[in-house]
């Protein structure tokens, strides 16, 4: 086989890939449930969260990374005033526990990070990179009955803690 024919090939495979990628969630529709493995080796369902506030989840694509950190750590920062509003912020990547682990214990989090090593998660959020086993930066909104409120796929990472309690704010008040 030629080369030209083999990358042309490989092209395809790449953007074929990309179109297999889980459909994008939409503001109304019912979260998807899942169970994953926190970095301090308990579980988390998310059906557990029912009626018990508002659930912040924001996807990351690898711990450690500059983006990634100044995000944590903006959540680290904010997480009084996301807590006094009856939510709770989980960070979902598919690093795997060790990785979350040294993460969380540097940069002192006090939420919990999720190890979604499979990436099932991430691509049923529609979050998952074509090709590789990383999500993409978004976060979501989860209103108590499980229902998503918001969605941010334009997430910077320095700001993306204030934006959630800035919505939350806005998203009960409405309701």
């Amino acid at each position: 086989m030629s080369t030209v024919l083999r990358a042309i090939l490989f092209t395809f495979a790449l953007l074929w890939a990309g179109m297999l990628q889980a459909e994008t969630m939409q503001i109304g529709q019912k979260a998807p449930l899942f169970e994953l493995q926190a970095y301090d080796g308990s579980v988390m369902r998310l059906l557990d969260r029912q009626q018990q506030g508002w659930t912040v989840l924001y996807f990351y694509p690898k711990a450690g990374t500059p983006g990634c950190t100044t995000q944590a750590c903006a959540f680290r920062d904010a997480i009084k005033t996301i807590r006094d509003q009856h939510a709770e912020v989980y960070g979902i990547s598919t690093d795997d526990l060790k990785a979350l682990q040294d993460f969380h214990t540097k940069h002192r989090l006090s939420f919990s990070l999720l190890s979604d090593a499979d990436a099932k998660v991430t691509d049923s959020y529609g979050v998952k990179m074509p090709v590789i086993k990383m999500a993409k930066r978004w976060t979501f909104i989860i209103d108590p009955e499980l229902v998503i409120r918001q969605i941010d796929d334009d997430v910077d990472p320095a700001l993306d803690a204030d934006r959630v309690a800035k919505s939350l704010q806005k998203l009960q008040a409405a309701k």
